[in-house]
């Protein structure tokens, strides 16, 4: 009696967390050499119950990208017009007890409720392209959220653990855009 007591209390108590659980994420990044450049190509993915245009909606307001976006310190929209955006962006990047801060500025391309290209203008990358690519999800009404990128620093990335950092960096990233698009308005 007592075990069937704990079993159902711990099954109580176990069904809220098991229900906030963060959404499944698949990351990869791989280190590739492009004409004598060390360039880190990344990949992620992860599904949300947010319909597409909702999802479109959050990504797509760039001004407010550093409130969920972990290490940006700002973004702002420099220059509008139909579906591109020259958009500059401050933040850090942290390894151990070093810290960089990172300035970019890049060409966002938009295709309305599918697809958001992004390419570096000038700041700290050598390289720095990525896509934001929106699936929907039929059976759920949901998004499945894909981003892929390649990215080459100006600043030293270590050999070893470049490539473990950077993916570490896209997890981290990934996991908090995943559970903003996921929270409602």
């Amino acid at each position: 009696m007592i075990a069937r007591l704990l079993f159902w209390l711990a099954l109580a108590t176990a069904a809220p967390a098991m229900a906030q659980q963060p959404p499944k994420l698949e990351v990869s990044v791989k280190r590739i050499d492009i004409e004598d450049m060390k360039v880190f190509e990344v990949a992620a993915s992860g599904n949300v119950a947010a319909a597409p245009a909702s999802v479109w909606k959050i990504l797509t307001n760039y001004e407010r990208m550093s409130e969920f976006v972990p290490d940006m310190q700002s973004s702002h929209v420099l220059s509008r017009s139909a579906n591109q955006a020259v958009v500059e962006q401050f933040g850090v990047a942290r390894f151990l007890f070093f810290r960089r801060d990172i300035h970019l500025v890049v060409q966002v391309v938009e295709q309305p409720m599918s697809v958001i290209d992004i390419g570096l203008i000038t700041g700290d990358m050598t390289l720095y392209n990525c896509r934001w690519e929106l699936v929907p999800i039929p059976e759920t009404g949901g998004t499945r959220i894909l981003y892929s990128g390649r990215l080459s620093p100006k600043f030293y990335v270590p050999g070893m653990l470049g490539s473990n950092l950077i993916r570490s960096d896209i997890e981290h990233m990934m996991r908090a855009v995943l559970a903003r698009l996921d929270r409602p308005d």
